[in-house]
């Protein structure tokens, strides 16, 4: 039985049991990088927050943008 499990180790002694594991071939550690978000794309949402706060009175209920976008 394999499942996929993601883990955020957060005590020395879980780090060790973990070890343990990996070498009785019990579980493997596959590391994965942090996926990044470019500088222009956090700068956008920056932007947008900022944006939202000086005009709040331009912002939509979600109930009319659900609406707008609604599949037929």
């Amino acid at each position: 039985m394999s499942e996929i499990v993601h883990l955020i180790i957060k005590k020395d002694y879980a780090a060790s049991l973990i070890q343990h594991l990996q070498r009785e071939d019990a579980v493997e550690i596959i590391k994965q990088q942090e996926p990044s978000v470019p500088e222009w794309q956090k700068e956008a949402v920056r932007k947008t927050l900022a944006d939202a706060q000086q005009h709040p009175e331009l912002l939509q209920s979600w109930d009319v943008v659900k609406e707008k976008y609604r599949r037929s």
